[in-house]
């Protein structure tokens, strides 16, 4: 049994089904810390209710989370133990701070935040859940910074006696020209996944004419957010594809399916190549357009994959460089084409609600709820691209995946397990979809009366 091809798919499986989450916290911490705000500052209730509202969603979804990001740790150590030895002492310092400092304050202070309502103060009690959104902005940091030295390794030696990467400058891990790129490029993505996810859910409820002063405020605040975040996400990933080609010059050749050095590049629309992935036969493109977005000029040179390839022969010796085409080329396209479609749902969206607008035909507002899927088929699609288009590297110019897989694990016992994993995750799509569809078709609550509030044991807000 192949134990490697097992390995990746376990934990390919597994990775992208936890960053379906991943977003979803990031983002809709934000969005309630927002929506609370504006309850603190203007006193009306229909933000406190909102609030309420989203906040159940957001800590079911943060619970999901939790449970499946526990499952990432132990496949370093029981698929991956090659890996883990080479790569232990640069991800054990931005790991370790991740769950000491950023988890610590996400799981401190949300604890506050549910138990404190009516008991703290309302500006300590606002602070709570700011601090969860900054907690939770930490985490994704401290991760990508770990991520971000398999793309492009720095701040180490490497010890021939242990055949071991070993960090030399904590600082160079954290401050790696990629995490600079790819962190601003991930928290505009989990706007726009909370953007949508406010807007479909507030269109399911206004499509009913139900509570109407609650989700108009907050489908406009999700459609912003939508807005906002992809503007950002555009803006970071112009930045984020320059640095990958400095970086990792044959992941922009696979996304383009570039397979001559061209100066200058054209962008492909659309490319067809032959089985085998050496050469193209077909290919729609617009002139230029590649050379501004990898080098900043439109006269810039972008290495092709054929060329790339030959250089990494002579650097590394003999070997394939190159990853999977087709995957690397369409999951590009896919990232960006979902996450445009969702930005012209929301446009769209602000023109139709504009000056208390709502929509009469029934069609828009299912337009809006099925728009729901888009943002996570695009952070899946991306997070495929950046690690499929890195192959056959598992850090970048140093280890190769096939090398980083457990010696010892037979390809059996990873099979059992990916089995076991693909199931159980399976189920608990079931459950989180369930419970995320009952408490999204309930209306927001309402404060019971005061003198109900009064000597209520310590419980759960909601």
């Amino acid at each position: 049994m192949d134990e490697l091809l097992f390995a990746r798919l376990q934990f390919g499986i597994t990775t992208v089904y936890h960053f379906l989450f991943v977003p979803v916290t990031i983002g809709m911490s934000l969005a309630v810390a927002i929506l609370q705000t504006a309850w603190v500052r203007t006193g009306n209730d229909k933000y406190k209710r909102a609030t309420k509202f989203w906040g159940k969603l957001f800590l079911i979804n943060f619970a999901m989370g939790l449970v499946t990001g526990i499952v990432q740790e132990f496949q370093f150590g029981m698929n991956w133990s090659s890996y883990s030895r080479f790569v232990g002492d640069i991800f054990g310092a931005p790991l370790a701070i991740e769950a000491l400092l950023a988890f610590f304050l996400e799981s401190t202070f949300l604890g506050l935040w549910i138990f404190g309502w009516d008991r703290l103060p309302k500006k300590l009690h606002l602070l709570a859940i700011w601090l969860v959104a900054i907690g939770t902005a930490l985490s994704a940091f401290f991760i990508l910074a770990a991520n971000s030295f398999m793309q492009n390794p720095v701040g180490y030696t490497f010890n021939p006696a242990t055949r071991r990467a070993e960090l030399t400058d904590f600082g160079a891990v954290l401050s790696n020209k990629v995490v600079l790129a790819t962190f601003p490029h991930t928290i505009f993505g989990c706007w726009v996944t909370a953007g949508v996810l406010l807007t479909a859910v507030s269109a399911w409820h206004l499509a009913r004419k139900k509570n109407q002063d609650v989700f108009r405020t907050s489908l406009r605040l999700g459609l912003v957010a939508t807005l906002v975040g992809f503007a950002g996400v555009a803006l970071s990933g112009d930045q984020l594809g320059k640095v990958m080609t400095e970086t990792q010059p044959m992941k922009m050749a696979a996304a383009e399916a570039l397979y001559e050095t061209e100066q200058p590049a054209s962008f492909s629309i659309l490319t067809i190549g032959t089985l085998d992935g050496s050469k193209p036969v077909f290919s729609l493109e617009v002139p230029r357009l590649l050379s501004f977005l990898a080098t900043g000029t439109l006269d810039g040179k972008v290495e092709g994959i054929n060329d790339l390839n030959a250089q990494y022969q002579k650097e590394f010796g003999p070997g394939d460089y190159r990853p999977i085409i087709p995957i690397a080329y369409w999951g590009f396209r896919v990232m960006i084409g979902a996450g445009g479609l969702a930005a012209l749902v929301a446009l769209a969206g602000l023109w139709l609600t504009r000056k208390g607008r709502l929509p009469e035909k029934r069609w828009l507002w299912i337009l809006a709820i099925w728009s729901v899927v888009l943002p996570f088929v695009a952070h899946s699609a991306g997070w495929i691209f950046t690690e499929m288009a890195r192959q056959p590297w598992v850090v970048f110019g140093l280890l190769e995946t096939k090398d980083g897989v457990s010696p010892s694990v037979p390809g059996g016992t990873v099979l059992t397990s990916l089995i076991v994993f693909t199931v159980l995750y399976g189920a608990l799509a079931v459950v989180e979809l369930g419970l995320m569809l009952a408490y999204a078709r309930k209306d927001p609550p309402e404060d019971p009366p005061a003198e109900a509030a009064e000597d209520k044991p310590l419980a759960f807000a909601y």
